[in-house]
């Protein structure tokens, strides 16, 4: 293999998939005179479906990609609208018509879209070579030389035959799982969520409408389109995912607590659909059609994991699973790349125009932190609880309330490194987080003991139908000054008070017994004012049929 004149940039970015080249396309953006590298190994164009699983967005991580990035027009004409999440709590259902379903019956005013990843980062690589990054597919990194003090970082790399080296002042991984970073200075760090998942794509559209032929039910939604969301289908213990992408492939998978469900009930194609046949018979008998042909399959063990260190004084980074993974429920996993590449283009911005760097990277990983630990909590403990039918849908609706509340707004105001606002938000911060620590064991014991107890009678608990939970949906496109934005967080936070509140008092409906944890003193000590509705069914022993 032959040796080739060394090369210099000033970002080198080590993995070209979602996280590396949307990072590379907003430092090309933020600070178009630096010059960027990014070196994937794999060749491109790659393969459209089958080619790896993220493929839900939510609100940060769409208006990432759509607004801070300009990619709506993409988003828009070439990949899917999503008709929000959708959960079928169907364990053992032969009839879906039959199951308590949660969703929207019309779509929430923030859009998000379903990903075809290999489409997407198709794209994504061609415009960043329009935009003047140099884009180095079917490369491979084979050392990493990381300087002390103002020398520069040397990359050694292996691309068409030829070794290169590399030379630049800032290096980021984003080499997902690879975690070349990670490996080298022994950053992993496990957490305490137990989580397997395995997953496969198949040929054509897997739509749920087509397993009924009750007109009322087909009805529900306008339009009658449940193919388009984030399906779940809910069980004790684990969640089955159903997401369309634009190729005209289905994207399946399911995720389960390792205790629960061990992975080795459902490690092959073969073992997966028998699972199915037990625990989702509906869906299994769906996919034993001839349309749906078998794509891949592929499995992955104690998928959720931390990190000791995201940024670096000595100009490195790691973004996307290079660093952190928390867990596909709810899909955060490009809400955490929106988050960690905006920090990471801040502080090479400010080592660019000369600032001083080095004060912001702990800040800045002290809150990236605190926001995976934060979200980690809605899924820590909280498997077992996924079939209970009515304590899960209050679980989801608090937990997008907790998102909508402050995270997310955070992010659409632009205000990630706005650090005298955050400084006036911390107050808020940690009332919303000592809420939601006690709200969440409340949950899980609420959720234990009814084990056994009868289920409520088939319903749609139609988020559509909460006014104000729709309306922090539209406000987070809401532009305000800094006053304005402050009383909106301060009310937000309020409203999470009031919801706690109600949803303490209708467990004490059900166990007058129960344990509060801690959640009384909190409310006591918050704002008062007139409690949040919502509607009777979502609490009812025989809910009411939509």
């Amino acid at each position: 293999m032959s040796q080739t004149p060394a090369l210099r940039t000033d970002v080198a970015i080590l993995g070209g998939g979602l996280a590396g080249l949307t990072l590379a396309l907003q430092l090309r953006q933020s600070a178009p005179s630096l010059s960027v590298t990014v070196v994937e190994r794999r060749d491109h164009p790659v393969r459209e479906g089958a080619f790896k699983v993220g493929e839900s967005t939510v609100e940060i991580g769409a208006h990432y990609f759509a607004d801070v990035l300009g990619l709506r027009e993409h988003l828009e004409t070439e990949q899917i609208r999503k008709f929000g999440f959708r959960f079928f709590f169907s364990e053992g259902s032969q009839a879906i018509d039959g199951c308590t379903e949660l969703g929207v019956s019309q779509l929430l005013p923030t859009p998000s879209w379903q990903i075809d990843r290999g489409r997407f980062e198709n794209f994504l690589g061609e415009r960043a070579r329009a935009l003047g990054v140099d884009f180095r597919d079917g490369a491979v990194v084979r050392g990493l030389e990381l300087a002390e003090g103002d020398d520069e970082h040397v990359v050694t790399l292996e691309h068409g035959g030829q070794a290169r080296t590399l030379h630049c002042r800032w290096v980021v991984d984003a080499s997902g799982r690879a975690g070349l970073l990670k490996r080298k200075l022994d950053l992993a760090m496990a957490n305490d969520h137990d989580a397997n998942a395995v997953w496969w794509r198949v040929d054509g559209f897997v739509d749920p409408n087509r397993w009924s032929c009750d007109p009322a039910w087909l009805q529900r939604c306008d339009p009658p389109d449940r193919w388009r969301s984030t399906n779940h289908m809910c069980g004790p213990g684990y969640w089955f995912w159903l997401i369309p992408l634009a190729c005209g492939a289905h994207s399946l998978g399911i995720v389960c607590d390792a205790k629960m469900h061990p992975l080795e009930t459902m490690n092959t194609h073969a073992k997966a659909m028998g699972w199915l046949r037990r625990h989702q018979p509906q869906v299994a008998a769906s996919l034993e059609q001839g349309e749906h042909a078998l794509q891949d399959f592929l499995f992955l063990r104690h998928f959720s994991y931390g990190a000791k260190q995201v940024f670096s004084t000595r100009r490195w980074a790691t973004t996307g699973e290079a660093g952190v993974f928390l867990d596909p429920f709810y899909s955060p996993g490009s809400d955490f790349i929106a988050i960690c590449n905006t920090y990471i283009c801040d502080l090479i911005a400010k080592d660019a125009s000369g600032a001083a760097f080095e004060p912001y990277v702990a800040l800045y990983e002290q809150l990236y932190f605190s926001f995976y630990e934060n979200t980690l909590t809605l899924y820590q403990d909280q498997y077992p609880l996924f079939g209970d039918e009515r304590v899960m849908p209050l679980k989801v609706i608090w937990d997008y309330t907790y998102y909508w509340s402050l995270l997310a707004p955070l992010f659409f105001a632009g205000r990630l490194t706005d650090l005298a606002t955050l400084g006036r938000l911390r107050p808020l911060f940690e009332q919303a987080s000592a809420l939601n620590l006690a709200v969440q064991p409340l949950l899980r014991e609420w959720g234990r003991r009814n084990e056994g107890r009868e289920a409520p009678a088939p319903r749609l608990l139609d988020q559509f139908r909460i006014d104000w939970f729709r309306d922090m949906n539209g406000a987070l496109a809401d532009r305000l000054d800094t006053p304005a934005f402050l009383v909106r967080m301060e009310e937000n936070v309020a409203r999470m008070h009031w919801l706690a509140g109600e949803l303490l008092q209708r467990v004490r409906d059900d166990y007058p017994t129960i344990g509060d944890c801690g959640l009384e003193a909190l409310l006591a000590a918050g704002p008062t004012g007139k409690a949040l509705s919502l509607p009777a069914d979502w609490y009812a022993q025989q809910g009411v049929a939509a």
